[in-house]
């Protein structure tokens, strides 16, 4: 019987359970996800406890079947709970290194038709739980994130009428104060303008694959897995 190789991605706690954020492994020809499993399982037995919590996405694509059959070179991540906490500028969504450009994202939604622009930051806190906070570190599975960021542009802006929205996050290191998030909204009244604006934030936090991994005062660091990851809704009719 012929073989294949996979590649596996593996962030935040699942990284560290397999030892690295990218392993090949080699399977039968039609081996399914479950037998992926099985093969990590017995290669790396510190990840048998994370799967209850992890999601997995098949070539960017959530919640495949464990019985569908993987095909050569098909990239598998394992995906923990997400955070829901210098590149180029993103228009409208995206991921970028450095200081968040807040100005420009609000510019981006503003125009002379909209009655209200909502601009929320998220902000890096100093201390969680009582333990000080020295800082935020934030990674992303990045293609399936950028993705994920526009689907929910595209949903809240084909769900108000006359609305505009952006989200941005930021990755790599963040300081306590600065910003990891900005999300603007602009609408014709300020109602769909909150209410889009909370939305984004509470999807975000569900379905996008960015973790941020707390480093703290005394020298100790952990990961701020909190919201496990869901495939997006249906994009609804305007109304």
């Amino acid at each position: 019987m012929g073989g294949m190789k996979v590649r596996v991605l593996a962030f935040a706690t699942a990284a560290e359970a397999v030892g690295a954020g990218e392993r090949e492994v080699e399977l039968v020809d039609g081996a399914t996800l479950a037998d992926l499993r099985r093969a990590l399982d017995a290669a790396y037995p510190a990840l048998v406890q994370l799967w209850p919590r992890l999601a997995v996405a098949v070539d960017g694509r959530l919640a495949p079947a464990a019985d569908a059959p993987l095909a050569e070179g098909a990239e598998v991540a394992l995906l923990p709970p997400v955070s829901g906490g210098s590149g180029a500028r993103p228009e409208k969504s995206g991921l970028v290194e450095g200081t968040l450009d807040v100005a420009a994202v609000t510019a981006a939604v503003s125009g002379s038709g909209c009655g209200a622009v909502v601009t929320f930051l998220g902000t890096v806190r100093d201390q969680h739980q009582g333990r000080p906070v020295d800082r935020l570190v934030y990674s992303a599975y990045r293609t399936m994130a950028e993705r994920a960021l526009a689907g929910i542009v595209a949903d809240l802006e084909a769900e108000h009428a006359g609305l505009s929205a952006a989200i941005v996050h930021r990755v790599g290191e963040v300081p306590v104060g600065e910003a990891s998030v900005v999300i603007a909204t602009a609408s014709p009244h300020r109602a769909a303008a909150y209410e889009a604006s909370r939305t984004a934030l509470e999807r975000l936090k569900r379905e996008v694959p960015i973790w941020k991994r707390e480093h703290y005062a005394d020298g100790g660091a952990a990961w701020r897995e909190e919201e496990p990851l869901t495939p997006s809704p249906p994009v609804s009719a305007p109304s």
